[in-house]
């Protein structure tokens, strides 16, 4: 509105100090108006115009010493990193240029990751195995990635949950009672994203011999089968090795993932979601309950399953993980 009248009134002829005493606004504003007036016409009015400001300039070799500070040193008082203000207060600066230095350059001291680099001798060989399934399965055989999810306990609240409202979520009570626990195995086809588990009271070889007989009668028997699993000594013990010989040998082959490398294995990442979705936040008054729940959403997930989309291939990850050891040894 006040654009208007100031536009009205220079129409009409009134100098810009008497438009400057009638509105009460500077005579900076009245110039720049009718300038902008002048060039865009109406756009000068409707538009919204932000006022342009040079951002702020670090000297030369600065921006380097602020990074350099929040990368390789720490504070004198022992914390274990830089905050924004405990790094702006060191360098006596102020914390928007602290901030904007990490921004641009993607520092995120606050924040850490864990990894967990395998020894295993056979790590290439075993790695190129298994990805060779995932991006080139057999034909005509199923490749299953078999694991098991062990003492999922069955946990009631001490008080009801209060459900999600608007500005709150859902809440819990810290303190839980514990019941009983179950093992889930569980066998993920990585060409469909079915899932063929059941539950169990412990997680030994004889349960996870159990768990091979299901997998036997759930299978057609003509078909070649894959077994991708973890190192465990249940996957490996003599009594597993029994079952093998002689009659399942050239039917069902496994293939060990390399020690400590879980994430090789599909299952890993179906347990993951889900624990996301239905365990962790579940309440439940036995296990037998909790075993009900978890069979009811195995059944919701396999009437609709979703496969996992393995993209890396073999080298990737041989080269991934040969930089990251590369880093533990310089420390970069």
């Amino acid at each position: 509105m006040r654009r208007c009248k100031i536009l009205l009134l220079a129409h009409q002829g009134v100098a810009n100090a008497s438009i400057v005493g009638q509105l009460k606004v500077s005579r900076p504003t009245v110039l720049a108006l009718r300038s902008a007036f002048a060039k865009a016409r109406m756009a000068a009015v409707t538009g919204i115009r932000r006022r342009m400001r040079s951002p702020a300039v670090l000297a030369l070799g600065f921006e380097q010493r602020i990074l350099d500070t929040a990368r390789k040193t720490r504070p004198g008082d022992g914390s274990t990193h830089w905050s924004v203000r405990a790094l702006a207060a060191h360098l006596r600066v102020s914390r928007t240029m602290v901030h904007r230095v990490w921004q641009r350059h993607d520092v995120q001291p606050h924040r850490v990751e864990r990894f967990k680099l395998s020894n295993d001798p056979q790590f290439e060989e075993k790695v190129r195995e298994i990805v060779g399934l995932y991006l080139d399965p057999p034909d005509r055989a199923l490749v299953l990635c078999v694991d098991e999810k062990n003492q999922i306990q069955a946990l009631d609240r001490t008080a009801p949950i209060l459900p999600l409202r608007p500005g709150l979520p859902e809440r819990q009570t810290h303190d839980y009672e514990r019941h009983d626990t179950t093992a889930l195995f569980a066998a993920f086809n990585i060409l469909n994203g079915k899932v063929i588990a059941t539950c169990q009271e412990r997680r030994r070889s004889r349960e996870f011999i159990r768990f091979l007989n299901h997998l036997e009668r759930q299978l057609p028997a003509d078909q070649e089968v894959h077994l991708i699993m973890d190192n465990d000594c249940t996957h490996k013990s003599a009594e597993v090795q029994r079952w093998l010989k002689p009659k399942r040998w050239s039917r069902f082959q496994f293939h060990f993932t390399p020690t400590s490398s879980p994430w090789l294995n599909q299952v890993e990442r179906f347990f993951a979601l889900i624990t996301g979705r239905m365990i962790r936040r579940g309440t439940f008054h036995s296990a037998g309950e909790l075993e009900q729940a978890i069979y009811g959403w195995l059944a919701q997930w396999n009437g609709s399953p979703a496969p996992f989309i393995w993209k890396a291939s073999a080298d990737v990850i041989l080269d991934d993980v040969r930089r990251c050891k590369e880093l533990t040894r310089t420390g970069g």
